[in-house]
């Protein structure tokens, strides 16, 4: 496919604000989890928390889209001039052809869980939501991608994908397919979700949730390590001077199971064949992928018997999940900037917490960082219901 340029980018973590922190604390060995510290009712786990959103109020321009999910895209956009540039391709291109396509699970979906618990009575005298909450826009599937067009002033397409945990990668396919069938000549990609009750309540219920930090590929992980996060990337059509671009994209869905992968793998290797292919390159070409790698016992086999089956052991495969959380919506866009920055600085990360090799697992899976120029970075973003996203990046 034609290369889209990827000239700004950025994601907020539990390691800190913009990129800056996210690539020291991979560089350092040093993760943001820490014990559940969450809302009222705690679970036993660990957490990927991003710090500060509690007093991190939106501007008063924008005080009727108040929850803790529009407050991180609120911070994440002021993150690495991303911001800036954007309003830099809005005076460029004209507002209404810039696309604005971000990917979440539950959106802010903990607001209105607040609005439930704290039902009042209404003008009629039945229960409703407090005043403060009554803010219908907050209560929708779309308020992500709502809130960011309105706060960036872009008015071209607007659409907020949920595919839970391949959301935020799936955004650059869709974004592509708008630049290149001429509907959009820029596109705001990226993905938010935050930390909530249904998500902390909803995985445990599936048996999915660790009482550890995350141990990804480990021959002893039971589970994942819930997080949250912000990121974006600002695609524009290639010149010949762009250093970093989005070289291809590739998507499935196995439809095996609504929250198991294919045993085989096949979604996962659909995806990635596909990628590689409208990419233009080989499977010994990828310096490094970064993977999906949940914690979970099934997830990381199957990935990883994927991976063994179609690329070469010499490959640099690693899941960054344990410096993160899984931050499942906005899981696709943190790991492509981490796909980014490992093509712009020559760091491959390895897995953090992980010390035990699993036999089930191939010659691909790295615990240890490693430092070299790379051309190639591939991202594996997999979701329920096995719809599968795979990334190739270029520089």
């Amino acid at each position: 496919m034609p290369p889209l340029a990827i000239r700004h980018y950025t994601a907020t973590t539990a390691l800190g604000p913009g990129r800056d922190a996210l690539l020291a604390g991979l560089r350092e060995r040093r993760g943001g989890l820490r014990r559940n510290d969450f809302g009222n009712d705690r679970l036993d786990c660990w957490i990927g928390r991003v710090d500060g959103l509690e007093d991190a109020a939106l501007p008063l321009e924008f005080s009727d889209a108040e929850c803790r999910n529009n407050r991180l895209a609120w911070l994440a956009l002021q993150q690495d001039g991303m911001f800036g540039a954007v309003q830099a391709a809005k005076a460029k291109y004209g507002a209404s052809r810039i696309a604005v396509v971000l990917g979440t699970s539950t959106s802010s979906i903990g607001a209105t869980e607040e609005a439930y618990a704290r039902l009042e009575p209404g003008d009629d005298g039945q229960p409703a939501f407090p005043r403060d909450l009554r803010q219908p826009m907050v209560h929708t599937p779309h308020s992500l991608g709502a809130f960011v067009q309105r706060a960036t002033g872009l008015t071209g397409p607007c659409v907020t994908v949920a595919t839970a945990c391949s959301s935020s990668a799936k955004v650059f396919a869709q974004a592509a397919r708008l630049i290149h069938a001429g509907l959009a000549d820029a596109a705001l990609v990226g993905g938010v979700d935050t930390l909530c009750g249904s998500v902390l309540f909803g995985f445990n219920a599936l048996g999915l949730v660790s009482q550890a930090p995350c141990k990804p590929f480990d021959a002893t992980r039971d589970g994942l390590s819930l997080g949250e996060a912000g990121g974006y990337a600002l695609l524009e059509r290639a010149g010949d001077d762009d250093a970093l671009t989005l070289r291809g994209y590739g998507e499935s869905s196995d439809a095996h199971h609504m929250s198991a992968p294919h045993p085989e793998g096949l979604g996962a290797r659909l995806a990635m064949s596909q990628a590689l292919a409208r990419a233009g390159i080989d499977a010994a070409d990828v310096g490094y992928l970064n993977l999906h790698g949940t914690a979970t016992p099934a997830n990381d086999t199957v990935e990883a018997q994927a991976v063994a089956r179609l690329f070469p052991d010499t490959l640099h495969a690693s899941s960054t999940k344990g410096w993160t959380g899984h931050t499942l919506g906005a899981a696709g866009i943190v790991e492509s900037v981490i796909a980014m920055l490992a093509l712009q600085h020559g760091l491959l990360p390895g897995i953090l917490n992980s010390a035990e090799r699993d036999a089930a697992c191939g010659a691909q899976i790295r615990f240890d960082n490693a430092e070299r120029p790379i051309r190639y970075a591939m991202n594996n973003s997999f979701g329920f219901g096995g719809n599968n996203c795979s990334l190739v990046f270029a520089a």
